[in-house]
């Protein structure tokens, strides 16, 4: 299941494990269509937490983490980061960068 993250809860959410966030905005065509694509990633993973960031409503956390392009996916592991990616991309791509990066 996707989880939705803001300011308050993120440090918390991406502290432990590998975490993939999603930061997108509602407006972006991109993410909508990564939207479903994650969904189905988040029910076929246990071993990896997905989470979604709103970048209109968490703006300093898009701030913090250099976001200039939605959809962009961040990958953190212990709450570091440890890569990014951005644009949309089919399910098979996002789980060869998760692969690659963990």
């Amino acid at each position: 299941m996707l989880k939705h993250a803001n300011e308050s809860n993120f440090n918390e959410m991406t502290g432990k494990g590998l975490v993939l966030v999603d930061f997108f905005a509602t407006w972006c065509g991109p993410c909508k269509m990564l939207g479903p694509v994650l969904e189905d990633m988040a029910s076929d993973r246990d071993s990896i937490d997905i989470v979604k960031v709103d970048i209109d409503e968490s703006m300093n956390l898009a701030r913090q983490y250099g976001i200039m392009s939605v959809p962009t996916l961040v990958l953190f592991k212990d709450g570091q980061v440890v890569a990014q990616t951005s644009g949309f991309q089919p399910k098979e791509s996002i789980q060869q960068f998760i692969d690659n990066n963990k």
